[in-house]
């Protein structure tokens, strides 16, 4: 139990990254980018056939499945900006696209990395510390540093100035900011999270699929809103910008936690994109029908 746990926190950080950038469309220029479904595999894809069959660095890798996940963003970013394509259309059909891309990169459904030097690997072939372990703290230490860059971009005159575009494109237009930049700009910072986070996936569990992103805007907004959901919990509750992209990573963790939970109590693991679907229908849910229920209260007690 204890050890499937551990997995849970581990897999739940390094799925995280790919929540921080889930968080950037989603949040932040309010558009479900369901390129997210492809770019996380194909960050795996190309980290494996890499590291596999052209014997590349572990560490290049990575910065090649990230670059790679830019890519794709930079598609449904042309898609949607230049040709004008509705956001969510545009994603659907990178997505797709990006299928039969992934099958072409890796000639086959899935590539093994059972006999290869991962970053993982490497670093407990060095300290002697277990695998298990040493994902939990590249992970954190990822995640970390994903924080504070985010933290630090978005505070910058870009930064803002995409901040602005999703909360009024037209007065951003208005001022005068290129809001098709800005767009383009998010896009390709997210799915360049989405694709840093399948290759380190991939590296960690020491194989690439071609379903390996089926369902990963799924598990994003709903990490997001877990962890939206246990800010409002805290006291005083979570407002400022640092604190909501810890929030994110940490949805993540306890998305994994729940999912690890109920597949030890028995579930089958065939339901768990029900499993999923009700998590985020919940966390969605929760919020609302508190908020209606603090407001008759107070009505009430208003009326007496």
């Amino acid at each position: 139990m204890l050890l499937a746990l551990q997995g849970a926190v581990s897999q739940g950080i390094l799925w995280g990254i790919m929540v921080l950038g889930v968080f950037i469309t989603y949040k932040l220029l309010d558009i479900a980018d369901l390129t997210v479904d492809g770019s996380f595999a194909l960050g795996g894809c190309v980290s494996a056939v890499l590291v596999v069959e052209m014997g590349v660095d572990p560490w290049l890798a990575l910065i090649a499945g990230t670059l790679a996940g830019v890519v794709a963003g930079a598609v449904t970013g042309l898609l949607h900006t230049l040709f004008n394509i509705p956001a969510i259309l545009a994603g659907i059909l990178t997505q797709i696209s990006l299928w039969s891309i992934n099958l072409r990169i890796m000639g086959k459904s899935n590539v093994p990395l059972l006999k290869v030097t991962t970053i993982f690997s490497a670093i407990s072939d060095v300290t002697g510390i277990p695998q298990a372990t040493v994902s939990m703290i590249v992970g954190i230490l990822f995640a970390v540093l994903c924080v504070g860059a985010m933290y630090w971009f978005f505070g910058t005159e870009i930064g803002s100035a995409l901040r602005a575009t999703g909360n009024n494109e037209d007065m951003s237009r208005a001022l005068g900011i290129n809001t098709n930049t800005t767009k383009m700009i998010a896009l390709m910072l997210s799915n360049g999270l989405v694709g840093l986070s399948g290759a380190l996936i991939t590296q960690s569990q020491k194989y690439a699929d071609i379903g390996m992103g089926t369902g990963a805007i799924i598990i994003g907004l709903a990490a997001i809103v877990i962890g939206e959901v246990l800010g409002r919990l805290t006291p005083g509750k979570l407002r400022s910008f640092w604190s909501r992209l810890i929030a994110a990573v940490v949805g993540s963790v306890v998305y994994f936690l729940i999912r690890a939970i109920v597949l030890q109590l028995g579930m089958d693991a065939n339901d768990m994109k029900l499993l999923s679907a009700i998590i985020v229908a919940l966390a969605l849910a929760v919020p609302v029908m508190w908020e209606r229920y603090q407001l008759r209260r107070s009505y009430s007690k208003g009326g007496e």
